[in-house]
């Protein structure tokens, strides 16, 4: 029989093991979305349009891999629990293929995109699988809303820290271990990222617990809970939030480098950029006062507006050309951005307790759209941004013509306002008075 939910259910020495989990993971995930297309355009050599085919074919396999590492979570059964072992189990390959993807084998032309398309398809489903359990753990760690909410707000805390360090530092690191050669620098780099990502993941493995995980409905096959997850609006459209919100994250940011290298034509001002993202930090905090008093649906319209008003503070700094003014942009922006993606898992958390009240118990299955957003988002901006590229002429370090250089202010600027309106349309449709009712009354 389960114990009765009481105030306190984790400690301190568990809350921060959990929040590291996200740091570990955003050690390599924040390069791959910063720096991976750059990388191999201008470090590499790959053509725009080989890596717009490489990231649409990866965001294919993403349609399979995040419900398929979800459905395994639902169908472990281990002494350690169904999400938790996952952190033991994939930590190491993770870590190894983060370094791989970094590897310049000195190939022929299609040998060297034979190796990006191994490395990078693989990563993919590895990060999945490392990443995904981070939202699914988390209703068996607490049953206490508040609780809840503080573990989601120290794990983004640590995640947008780390984000905010691989930003800032990893250019600087390139430089410092490649001497000149930015091929070896990059792969050294990641070798320190993946290192004290690995030791992180494994932290996490043995500090948590599950402690509800008591199935409360019988196991169903895929098909009764994909029909059932139809009937759960507010995980369909939390999902096209983490979706949409990961499409503007990721042009607008591997737009970035091509912009300070290319429009401005001073590449060192890209960690001066990245610093002023530590904003996202303070979204992040504000997210225990504001939603403790407003609720968790109207903060994160409030993120949305915060970061919908940088963005045009940005649009004023391109086009004004004054680099303070989209110098406070990223920081206005950067602070809406971690309200945003501060509130996803705790959001994340109540669909899956709803989906209960439906009939289906599928912590691995819902959490599974968080990847499957993240990992679409990122892939399908990834494909935007190089196929654009491509179409518009672009040649790796030399000046560029008039329609790649309206095609970088199209990416870091107009495509994020659109795509913020779309997720302020989707955020007003969401039923949160509904589903927290439906909670209470079966006592969830």
């Amino acid at each position: 029989m389960q114990k009765k939910p009481t105030a306190q259910q984790t400690k301190w020495p568990e809350r921060i093991s959990y929040g590291l989990s996200d740091a570990a993971d955003n050690l390599v995930f924040q390069v791959m979305t910063t720096y991976l297309l750059y990388f191999y355009t201008d470090i590499y050599g790959l053509s725009a349009g080989a890596v717009a085919l490489l990231f649409l074919i990866a965001r294919v396999a993403d349609v399979f891999e995040s419900p398929v590492v979800g459905l395994m979570i639902d169908h472990t059964h281990s002494r350690f629990g169904k999400s938790r072992p996952f952190f033991l189990w994939y930590a190491l390959p993770y870590a190894v293929f983060a370094v791989l993807t970094f590897v310049t084998p000195d190939w022929s032309a299609n040998g060297k995109l034979l190796w990006a398309y191994a490395t990078y398809l693989i990563l993919g489903f590895l990060y999945t699988a490392v990443n995904l359990p981070i939202t699914s753990v988390l209703p068996t760690l607490t049953q206490n809303q508040q609780e809840l909410t503080l573990l989601g707000v120290i794990r983004q805390f640590f995640g947008s820290s780390v984000q905010i360090i691989v930003a800032v530092f990893t250019l600087p690191l390139v430089a410092f271990f490649g001497r000149g050669n930015d091929q070896h620098g990059f792969l050294l780099t990641m070798a320190l990222f993946a290192g004290i990502s690995l030791l992180l993941i494994l932290n996490t493995f043995v500090h948590i617990r599950e402690r509800f995980t008591q199935k409360k409905i019988a196991h169903q096959p895929f098909r009764v809970v994909a029909k059932i997850a139809v009937r759960n609006k507010p995980w369909l459209i939390l999902s096209g939030v983490i979706f949409t919100y990961w499409l503007l994250t990721a042009i607008k940011n591997q737009t970035t480098v091509y912009y300070f290298k290319y429009t401005l034509h001073n590449q060192n001002l890209v960690s001066w950029a990245n610093s002023f993202t530590f904003s996202s930090l303070i979204g992040v905090l504000l997210i225990i006062s504001i939603a403790g008093h407003y609720g968790n649906k109207h903060t994160m319209r409030l993120g949305m507006l915060i970061g919908l008003a940088g963005q045009l503070v940005i649009a004023g700094g391109v086009y004004l050309r004054q680099l303070w003014l989209l110098f406070f942009g990223i920081l206005v922006n950067s602070i809406g951005q971690g309200m945003i993606v501060g509130l996803v898992s705790i959001m994340l958390a109540d669909t899956i307790r709803y989906g209960i009240t439906l009939g289906a118990q599928a912590e691995g299955f819902f959490a599974s759209s968080n990847d499957f957003g993240v990992n679409l988002g990122l892939g399908i901006g990834g494909l935007v941004t190089a196929g654009l590229f491509d179409l518009t002429g672009y040649v790796p370090n030399t000046s560029q013509n008039a329609a790649t250089l309206g095609m970088i202010d199209l990416n870091y600027v107009w495509l994020p306002l659109l795509l913020y309106g779309i997720l302020l349309l989707l955020i007003h449709f969401y039923p949160e008075k509904k589903m927290l009712t439906a909670i209470r009354e079966h006592h969830l």
